[in-house]
């Protein structure tokens, strides 16, 4: 089910374990092990390749943080900052069998009115889609690669 060769991203070693008749993941940011999900498979592999190939720091990134949004409650999935403690980055995982649509990236562009970074990146560990918002022309690119971190 968590075949590491089913993501369209590099594969790193993970801590799982087995409890209870459930699996779960060592999640290096929190800490703590988490309950393993199709859709945590993709943001642990997503934290790796950002870390790892993508130079983003551990210590600026902040994993299901909750928003206020019309009164409701939500939670971001991945939100970085650079190191003046600045948003430059959101994600939005989904599980691989979750068809990245319309509905996905109205989801995280309503969570930036919020957090307003100028980097969203969607991903369902098969596809992934990153965008760059211009704020000045009120506008947004996609772009062909995730950026690197920049401080």
């Amino acid at each position: 089910m968590f075949n590491p060769s089913t993501l369209n991203l590099p594969s790193y070693p993970f801590k799982i374990k087995e409890e209870n008749g459930s699996s779960y993941i060592f999640d290096p940011i929190r800490k703590k092990f988490i309950l393993l999900t199709p859709e945590e498979w993709v943001r642990q592999h997503l934290i790796q390749f950002l870390i790892r190939e993508k130079n983003y720091p551990r210590s600026l990134i902040k994993l299901e943080g909750g928003l206020k949004l019309n009164n409701l409650q939500k939670r971001s999935d991945i939100l970085f900052y650079n190191r003046r403690g600045e948003k430059i980055l959101l994600v939005e995982c989904k599980a691989p069998s979750v068809q990245i649509g319309q509905d996905v990236f109205d989801q995280i562009a309503r969570y930036n009115f919020i957090h307003k970074v100028h980097f969203l990146l969607v991903s369902n560990g098969l596809q992934h889609f990153c965008c760059e918002i211009d704020y000045e022309n009120q506008s947004y690119r996609f772009r062909q690669d995730i950026p690197e971190y920049q401080d």
